[in-house]
């Protein structure tokens, strides 16, 4: 069974913010499929296991944007 979670990230403007986004949140343990939608901010992350908030905020973080 997945967990699927959607987020909302703010301070993206670029493809490279996507991408940047994208690669922290694939390194979450478990992570099986990330898509994140530039001109909506909207990050959805797909688990096969169940998802820390926490880590995800952690993720966006360290690629330098934060989540609402």
């Amino acid at each position: 069974m997945s967990d699927i979670r959607t987020y909302n990230v703010t301070g993206m403007t670029c493809a490279h913010c996507v991408s940047s986004v994208t690669e922290e949140v694939q390194e979450i343990p478990g992570v099986d499929d990330v898509d994140v939608v530039l001109d909506t901010g909207v990050l959805t992350v797909t688990s096969s296991q169940s998802l820390d908030d926490a880590a995800v905020r952690a993720a966006v973080e360290e690629a330098g944007y934060a989540l609402t």
